[in-house]
């Protein structure tokens, strides 16, 4: 199973970046799909997160409104749109899988099944 992240880099206070993350390995339909983030000496935490057929999303606090989260069960992928990007929100960013067909969100690293690498996004003020 592969997750591989990319499109962080360097972006300056309120403007855009988006993420990817191509999965590979399991049956992608089959699987809720979330973001996260780790900030320098912080624990991880919940960004963002999709269910198997995009019915249902669900967002932290600190990213609704900002963040939107979707995703293409043809093509394998999930993104993450991002505007109005804040320094706080600099962190590593990481997307997870859980296997879950339901409508309920997890918003708990520990109850997703498989990560993939980070993609560094640094947001300077």
């Amino acid at each position: 199973v592969q997750l591989q992240a990319c499109g962080g880099g360097l972006v300056q206070a309120w403007g855009s970046l988006s993420l990817s993350c191509a999965v590979s390995g399991l049956t992608f339909s089959k699987y809720q799909m979330g973001w996260f983030r780790q900030a320098p000496g912080l624990e991880r935490e919940f960004v963002a997160a999709i269910t198997w057929n995009g019915g249902n999303t669900a967002y932290a606090d600190s990213v609704k409104d900002r963040f939107t989260i979707s995703r293409d069960n043809a093509k394998n992928t999930v993104s993450l749109q991002m505007v109005s990007l804040k320094p706080e929100d600099t962190a590593v960013y990481s997307c997870a899988a859980r296997s879950y067909r339901g409508d309920n969100v997890f918003r708990n690293p520990a109850q997703m099944n498989w990560w993939g690498k980070g993609t560094l996004v640094t947001v300077s003020s």
